[in-house]
């Protein structure tokens, strides 16, 4: 049987490439995936699996005609803070692989924001209309709630990603601290000045080696190669391509600085103390559910807290990290494992919902 994975897969994302691997180690083995892909040459050579382009209808369809399942493959795909495009190119696949009568799930789903009526009334419709819906935290599931559609919370399903060396890490000086930036509106040029003194005052204060890691470099990479030239020590850039390796990085680190979601949770997956620089509601979620450290960079609603206000200088922005550093605690054991063994509940929702389908599907031939 074969299943449309859709998500944001083959456009160079390193969370939305991590979810793809996350997804494809957790389908069901009677699966043959395939996978609508920004780069469908590039995604079949990496993961080894059919892919075609997301945006040739003619293609889309076929697929879809070939296949019994739907697949919405985690992220933030519902979500109209980017563009009401977004919603509506989604929404409008799993409906059209409703119409031709594929069995459809929405599977670690990340919902909102969502200020226009329409996207929230095409949420409301496709995910009533689907076997089942995961999403990945309370907001998301609050949504379900307003929207009276059942569903299943459970942590994002990357913690349960299975992680790859990285070779040469292990050469480079430790300890290392990773730092994964991105480009934002709240971003502005003067707070990445700040940042890239209060990394070379930091660097300069624990002579850690410092990993620039562009998880999407299309976007992340430019400031990467701004801040490595201004930096006093030993410093890499790690524009990594492979998600598994892309987590295993964080296996070598001591503590991430990070934007991207997908960074957090990987590094706190994999054991390292996190500071978070949060520019979207997903990201203060995290810091919320997992205690961490860090400082919100809205500059629209400004946080009430003042420990997650931006700092007036970068010397106050350095010695926040060096306080992480120096007396902060990563996550246990059992905190990861436990996390791990909760976001393995999206794989037992792909096998249950595949598995009875299969069941019937063999009962009516018979």
């Amino acid at each position: 049987m074969r299943a449309v994975l859709c998500g944001y897969y083959g456009m160079g994302n390193g969370g939305d490439e991590a979810l793809l691997a996350t997804l494809l180690q957790m389908l069901p083995s009677q699966i043959e995936p395939v996978v609508l892909s920004g780069h469908p040459a590039e995604t079949a050579a990496r993961y080894g699996v059919e892919a075609v382009p997301r945006k040739q209808l003619g293609a889309v369809i076929k697929a879809l005609r070939r296949s019994e399942f739907f697949i919405w493959g985690g992220g933030s795909l519902l979500q109209d803070s980017t563009s009401l495009q977004n919603p509506i190119y989604y929404t409008g696949l799993m409906a059209l692989a409703q119409w031709l009568g594929l069995k459809t799930i929405a599977w670690g789903q990340g919902i909102g924001p969502l200020q226009h009526p329409l996207s929230r009334g095409l949420g409301r419709y496709v995910l009533r209309h689907c076997e089942a819906v995961s999403v990945r935290d309370n907001g998301s599931m609050a949504w379900l709630a307003r929207w009276q559609v059942p569903g299943m919370q459970a942590p994002d399903p990357v913690w349960a990603l299975e992680s790859a060396p990285v070779e040469g890490l292990w050469e480079m000086h430790a300890p290392r601290v990773a730092v994964a930036l991105r480009p934002h509106p709240w971003l502005t040029e003067s707070r990445l000045d700040q940042i890239t003194q209060a990394l070379a005052t930091f660097q300069s204060r624990t002579e850690t080696s410092l990993l620039l890691v562009p998880f999407q470099p299309i976007k992340d990479l430019a400031i990467a190669e701004y801040i490595q030239p201004r930096l006093p020590g030993s410093s890499q850039i790690y524009p990594l391509t492979d998600p598994q390796q892309l987590k295993g990085l964080f296996r070598g680190v001591e503590m991430v600085i990070g934007m991207r979601l997908h960074a957090l949770i990987m590094a706190a997956a994999e054991g390292c103390r996190c500071f978070a620089l949060s520019y979207d509601p997903k990201v203060s979620q995290l810091m919320a559910d997992l205690a961490l450290s860090g400082i919100d960079l809205n500059l629209e609603q400004p946080p009430t807290d003042p420990a997650q206000r931006w700092p007036d200088d970068a010397e106050a922005l350095a010695q926040a990290w060096l306080d992480l550093y120096a007396n902060g605690d990563p996550l246990s054991a059992d905190q990861i494992q436990s996390r791990v063994d909760r976001a393995l509940m999206h794989q037992d929702l792909l096998h249950d919902v595949i598995g009875l389908a299969c069941s019937l599907s063999s009962r009516a031939q018979w």
